[in-house]
């Protein structure tokens, strides 16, 4: 079976999104995520914020770049939902993170709000996913 027939037929609630609409959303938020993100890293390397603060950004990216291939290569929802459980996390690390250690960055926390508010809408989706189809 491949993966579109997979997804497809798995058990999904009333609000969950129309499939065409994850490639629109996550080509915005990406665009989002390689400008605040190359922000902060290039910030580091550059000594002029600590690697502490550097970190979550790049745990997020490791586990939201994982997501895909565990849900979709591997069709694992219980681990793609404990996945995307660290991918939110992560992300709400990293925003607290440079949120403080930063004031010039504290855009980097605005830009990234509709990264938090899908994450968290996903999250959401995907635990009830695996409810559903457990």
């Amino acid at each position: 079976m491949n993966t579109v027939n997979w997804y497809s037929q798995l058990i999904k609630p009333g609000w969950a999104p129309p499939s065409w609409l994850f490639g629109p959303v996550w080509t915005v938020l990406y665009a989002i995520i390689a400008g605040t993100y190359g922000t902060v890293f290039y910030k580091a390397f550059a000594g002029k914020l600590p690697w502490m603060v550097a970190l979550p950004f790049a745990l997020n990216l490791i586990f939201n770049l994982a997501f895909t291939p565990i849900q979709f290569g591997l069709k694992n929802n219980l681990l793609a939902t404990l996945d995307i459980l660290l991918v939110v996390g992560t992300l709400i690390w990293a925003l607290v993170a440079v949120w403080h250690a930063s004031p010039d960055l504290r855009w980097v926390v605005y830009a990234n709000v509709p990264y938090l508010l899908w994450g968290i809408f996903a999250t959401a989706l995907q635990i009830t996913i695996t409810y559903l189809n457990a």
